[in-house]
């Protein structure tokens, strides 16, 4: 958390602020918060260059400038918000960039897990990055030869960031449950109907949280103070104790591959 929809509503909601500004300078006041770099030297990087693009890449924000690529990873409770002038509140503000027509963005983190890096291309990230869930290169078949390759349980596989880009605990949890299978499946025993239909989960699913705009459970928020409204549709995640809302059977919570896990033990049978 964030995940693919709640990045990419972060990358979608900075996008007309942010594009044709310049970097001014750069500050960090908690110095793990970037990466591979000292404050001194990532602002060398970075200043006098002007914002090209921002768009996302799995669970990573990418800010093209002129030269090179800011890389932002919000980790659990990163906030990357832009402004007029920096917030009354500092407590939990981490680092920022002094922009142009004296504006700023600031990336906020309660929890100090979220990183801030520079790269000269994009070369090492694409390396340890599998395909985009929502591109046309993510097909079903594709899946299904991702799956088929593997005896790896089905819900870390899917967690993995090298296999697909974007899904986390939330949203492996829903896709799950909307394809009816057991997160301790091994992959290469599911069949070709069913990787179809979980090809399909996978897709409606992320489409639906970016048009609500993401989940909001706890910390996650973005520009303007909002929130994310897909938690009002979650299905499973969240819900131990409640009604399945297809069959009515009772909600569980499992541990798989270390992580809370939300199943209907009668739809998604092992």
């Amino acid at each position: 958390m964030p995940e693919l929809p709640e990045v990419e509503t972060v990358v979608r909601s900075l996008q007309p602020l942010l594009i044709g500004r310049q970097i001014q300078d750069f500050t960090c006041l908690w110095t793990r918060t970037l990466s591979d770099f000292t404050t001194a030297d990532f602002a060398d990087q970075i200043k006098k260059q002007t914002i090209r693009a921002i768009h996302r890449r799995g669970k990573y924000i990418l800010i093209d400038l002129d030269t090179g690529y800011i890389l932002v990873h919000l980790r659990m409770t990163g906030k990357l918000l832009f402004a007029r002038e920096l917030p009354q509140q500092m407590k939990h503000v981490r680092a920022w960039f002094s922009l142009d027509e004296q504006s700023c963005l600031y990336f906020e983190d309660i929890r100090k897990f979220g990183r801030i890096t520079f790269r000269s291309t994009l070369t090492d990230l694409e390396s340890k990055l599998g395909p985009e869930p929502l591109s046309d290169e993510f097909t079903s078949i594709l899946l299904k030869q991702i799956l088929t390759g593997t005896s790896r349980q089905i819900k870390p596989l899917l967690l993995d960031q090298s296999v697909l880009a974007g899904l986390g605990n939330i949203y492996c949890d829903e896709v799950l449950w909307k394809a009816a299978i057991h997160p301790r499946t091994p992959a290469r025993r599911i069949p070709s109907r069913k990787i179809e239909i979980l090809h399909t989960a996978i897709v409606t699913i992320l489409t639906e949280a970016i048009k609500h705009q993401g989940t909001t459970i706890r910390n996650f928020g973005f520009q303007g103070e909002r929130s994310g409204n897909y938690h009002n549709r979650l299905q499973v995640f969240g819900k131990t104790g409640q009604p399945c809302p297809c069959c009515k059977t009772t909600v569980v919570k499992l541990s798989v591959a270390q992580r809370g896990t939300h199943i209907c033990p009668s739809c998604q049978k092992f």
